[in-house]
């Protein structure tokens, strides 16, 4: 097994190796380009993303400053994505975003873990598990997925809640660490925001 088969197959593996390293600091000069784009050169964030993401779609939108581990090399966003400022991808391995997701500010989506063996942490070993964010998700400000976690399609997580098991398909979760509270249902398509009512007649289809 070579070193990029233990850094994606959830192996023990050193990220400081050479190769690996030489690699990374290519991928961390374009995510400090991005950086320091002006937030009116459009074109220029969008088509340095494409160079930096290993997919992302159309009509997607990152608030800079960005940080990512590997600039992005393993992240894999789908189409009309909104990520607020600060996110923060872990992306030593993949990440998936699926179309139409929220990010709010200051999220992180974490694929690297240390072992809790003293020994092997303080030979600086990591390993790996890929993170899933459904579509048309929502995660408010400051969430955080630990390492190894699939979060289903339309799933809202609150601020603050911190991601450490699998969350199923539409359902609003919340805490630390995040439990599910209930599922999106009909109390949804009255009301947006407490007691805040949805004017469907503002919606030419009926809905949003």
């Amino acid at each position: 097994m070579n070193i990029q088969e233990k850094q994606h197959g959830g192996a023990l593996y050193l990220p400081g190796d050479p190769e690996l390293q030489k690699e990374q600091l290519q991928c961390l000069d374009r995510l400090h380009a991005l950086n320091q784009l002006k937030p009116s050169d459009l074109a220029g964030k969008t088509a340095l993303l494409r160079e930096m993401f290993a997919e992302i779609g159309e009509d997607c939108y990152i608030e800079t400053p960005l940080y990512a581990n590997w600039g992005g090399r393993h992240v894999h966003f789908g189409k009309n994505i909104y990520a607020n400022f600060n996110l923060t991808l872990v992306d030593d391995t993949h990440i998936y975003v699926g179309d139409y997701t929220q990010l709010g500010p200051n999220v992180v989506l974490a694929t690297a873990g240390h072992p809790i063996l003293p020994e092997l942490r303080e030979q600086a070993y990591q390993y790996n598990a890929p993170v899933r964010v459904g579509r048309n998700c929502w995660l408010g400000a400051g969430v955080v997925v630990v390492p190894g976690v699939t979060i289903g399609d339309n799933v809202v997580v609150g601020a603050g809640s911190v991601v450490t098991r699998d969350l199923p398909d539409n359902v609003v979760a919340v805490g630390s660490p995040c439990k599910i509270l209930r599922e999106v249902g009909e109390h949804d398509r009255e009301y947006y925001f407490k007691n805040r009512k949805i004017d469907w007649m503002q919606f030419k289809q009926g809905g949003p």
